[in-house]
């Protein structure tokens, strides 16, 4: 859907900073200076036929497919997918992701609105405040000082580059998925290749309808709304998607921390929760050597494990979805205190609280619950599974009748 969506805007969009003047549908925009890039996202927007559907059925199926990516992360974690020897399809699936949240940075550059023109300033911000190399950088990412014509460099990553990126990553997954097959679950559980394709067949035609229903009904990303982008300008209320959302929420809630080293001021407020957030993106993809090297465990696996079967790691997997949690919520911050007449500041140190002990409490809860899962399961394999009835014993008292735990219940009901 991206792909063939994709394909339809760039024959209509124009990747230019040059300006010209507004003369299109749109009539509270007529007469405005804007970029080349504006003009032909309006044009495709409101002049060709079902171009409005096109755009938003693209950015409707981007955060479609960052969702997908993110929850097959999640199965492969939580059922332990990631072992020897698919350690390397983990990597595939986690540079899926991280290529697929740069083509969509890039993506929503491109329109060069309001928001678009707030986002690239925020990235202008981190970069400037890196040690020593920010300024550097920032000047060769925008093609001089912001907001200079970053458009004319993200165009072509966003259109042509990552998508190739894409393409051989999504190779060599199918490869390994090949050369490997996929783990399967203890009891058997498994399809054949046919199933497979009818399934997945049935899948894609329900997705690329979902994607098409979305974009024909919930209106995203309305730039005509935002007006063309100007580095003085900020919209209230308009944050980043859901899925770079975290890195927002920590630039929030990090503490206005300032140090000066070498007659230079470092700014701890940006370099802390950029660090943080960097190091919590490479624990995601070192995690199956990680967790190799802890536990010695040099084997190969074949069948996967349910989360309860293995606690420690069930915990930490809540934990970190719990601290991504907190920080996507704090993106939200300013939005939540107006909603609900909040103060902003105990609103943020709310979530800073919730930061600190969230994660720590998270773990410890699902191990517990973990824990309570394997008790029950033992229980059962060793006193059967409840059945609802009860029968009186010769002595008078009363008793519930219990089935084996791998008698059927077609198997109880045919005695």
């Amino acid at each position: 859907m991206l792909i063939v969506s994709g394909v339809v805007l760039t024959v209509y969009y124009e990747p230019s900073v040059s300006q010209v003047v507004y003369d299109g549908t749109y009539a509270p925009l007529r007469g405005l200076p804007m970029s080349r890039a504006l003009d032909s996202t309006l044009r495709l927007s409101f002049d060709v036929r079902g171009g409005l559907l096109v755009r938003q059925v693209h950015h409707w199926s981007t955060l479609l497919m960052v969702a997908a990516i993110t929850l097959h992360l999640l199965r492969l974690f939580f059922t332990a997918g990631f072992r020897r020897p698919r350690r390397l399809g983990w990597l595939v699936v986690f540079g899926l992701l991280v290529i697929t949240l740069g083509a969509s940075l890039t993506g929503t550059s491109l329109p060069d609105d309001v928001a678009s023109g707030t986002s690239l300033a925020v990235l202008d911000g981190v970069l400037q405040a890196t040690p020593f190399v920010g300024s550097a950088v920032s000047y060769v990412l925008f093609g001089g000082e912001f907001p200079g014509d970053v458009i004319s460099r993200f165009y072509p990553l966003h259109v042509i580059v990552l998508p190739a990126v894409l393409l051989l990553l999504f190779a060599a997954g199918g490869y390994l998925s090949l050369k490997q097959k996929p783990a399967q679950f203890a009891d058997g559980r498994t399809k054949t290749a046919k199933v497979a394709a009818v399934q997945g067949a049935g899948l894609f035609a329900f997705v690329a309808g979902v994607a098409i229903v979305m974009g024909a009904t919930a209106t995203i990303n309305p730039v005509w709304l935002y007006g063309p982008a100007d580095p003085a300008a900020v919209s209230a209320g308009v944050g980043p998607a859901w899925y770079l959302a975290f890195l927002d929420g920590s630039l929030r809630l990090a503490p206005g921390w300032e140090v000066v080293l070498w007659g230079k001021t470092i700014s701890l407020a940006v370099l802390l929760p950029v660090g943080v957030c960097t190091l919590f993106l490479a624990l995601v993809a070192g995690w199956p050597f990680i967790e190799a090297r802890l536990t010695g465990d040099k084997a190969e696996h074949h069948v996967l494990e349910r989360p309860r079967d293995n606690p420690i790691r069930t915990g930490i997997g809540v934990a970190g979805m719990t601290f991504y949690g907190v920080l996507w919520a704090a993106a939200g911050a300013d939005t939540i205190a107006v909603q609900f007449h909040l103060s902003m500041n105990l609103l943020l140190h709310m979530f800073q609280v919730l930061l600190v002990i969230g994660p720590p409490a998270a773990l410890f809860l699902a191990r517990r619950i973990c824990l309570g899962l394997q008790q029950s399961a033992t229980e059962v394999a060793e006193h059967g599974v409840e059945t609802g009835r009860i029968i009186r014993r010769p002595d008078g008292g009363y008793v519930e009748v219990h089935r084996p735990a791998r008698r059927r219940p077609t198997e109880l009901t045919s005695h």
